[in-house]
């Protein structure tokens, strides 16, 4: 199967359009219609349908199956690239934003620093396809237990730091006084929705081994002062470590909220730093810093 053709296809099947997927990749239309062609000849089957431009149930399945293949080739073609060796020149980091403890950002080099702040989801495919020279991903966790990382290519991962999880109440809720919270009595109350700038609500139910936890509102942003003045409003509780959740050095919560520690289930927000291929130069600088202060 012709990787040329398979792009193709996932960029029709994307912009539901030959003439756009013509236009964003720089063929002419009747280019991308022989690439189609090709690819439901070398298959044996129809894979879209013209009017409306959908994948057929053979496309579907195909799709499935597109996305991780490309990215295990491009992700292939960057480590092979970084082998072959630019000169380092600094450093790209890719990483969720309650990732950013400041125990991290303290680490990060004074210049040559490229930040890239994206929902935790696109991380691992960041580092895999050479986007970023490293990842940093977090997500709660048993303590000592490592994270569930997609497989989106050889990847090598690492614990960073492990901290206690907050939840983020308004200053006059009536649990704003309590000295801890369980999870699970919570598995009901209003939440807000923002895999990008918090803990996400799935991890939440595979916290509680149960249901529940159903948004009240959705924030697709990620950035957590948007989220932590939401929950100010009322419009839902919020999970998040607690250096995200509280103001140093004295533990109260943001402006207008309360950060109450979660006390069970027993887990901890824990971050882990994602690298293709050894580190070196900057890269390696600052897997060293960080590990340095975690000890």
């Amino acid at each position: 199967m012709d990787p040329h053709l398979l792009r193709t296809y996932v960029t029709v099947v994307r912009l539901a359009s030959f003439s756009a997927a013509a236009r964003t990749l720089g063929y002419t239309q009747s280019a991308v219609s022989q690439h189609i062609a090709a690819l439901e000849q070398d298959l044996g089957t129809p894979l879209l349908t013209r009017r409306p431009v959908a994948p057929t149930r053979a496309g579907e399945r195909l799709l499935d199956h597109a996305g991780p293949l490309l990215l295990r080739l491009d992700a292939a073609r960057a480590e092979v690239l970084a082998l072959a060796g630019a000169p380092d020149e600094g450093l790209t980091l890719a990483a969720a934003p309650t990732a950013l403890t400041p125990r991290t950002l303290r680490a990060l080099p004074t210049t040559g620093v490229t930040l890239r702040v994206v929902d935790r989801a696109l991380v691992p495919e960041a580092v895999a396809t050479g986007a970023a020279q490293l990842g940093l991903v977090d997500g709660l966790a048993a303590p000592t237990d490592p994270l569930r990382i997609p497989d989106v290519a050889p990847l090598t991962t690492r614990g960073t730091g492990e901290e206690p999880v907050c939840v983020v109440l308004p200053a006059g809720h009536p649990l704003a006084r309590r000295a801890g919270l369980r999870l699970g009595d919570l598995a009901d109350a209003r939440w807000l929705d923002a895999p990008g700038a918090g803990l996400p609500l799935d991890q939440l139910r595979a916290a509680t081994g149960g249901t529940g936890f159903r948004p009240a509102l959705r924030y697709d942003g990620t950035d957590v002062r948007t989220l932590v003045a939401l929950a100010a409003a009322g419009h839902g509780l919020a999970l998040l470590p607690r250096s995200a959740a509280t103001s140093e050095p004295d533990a109260r919560g943001a402006e207008g909220t309360v950060a109450v520690p979660l006390t069970a289930p027993r887990v901890v927000h824990r971050t882990e730093l994602l690298h293709a291929g050894a580190l070196r130069g900057a890269a390696a600088a600052f897997a060293a810093r960080l590990d340095v202060t975690r000890s």
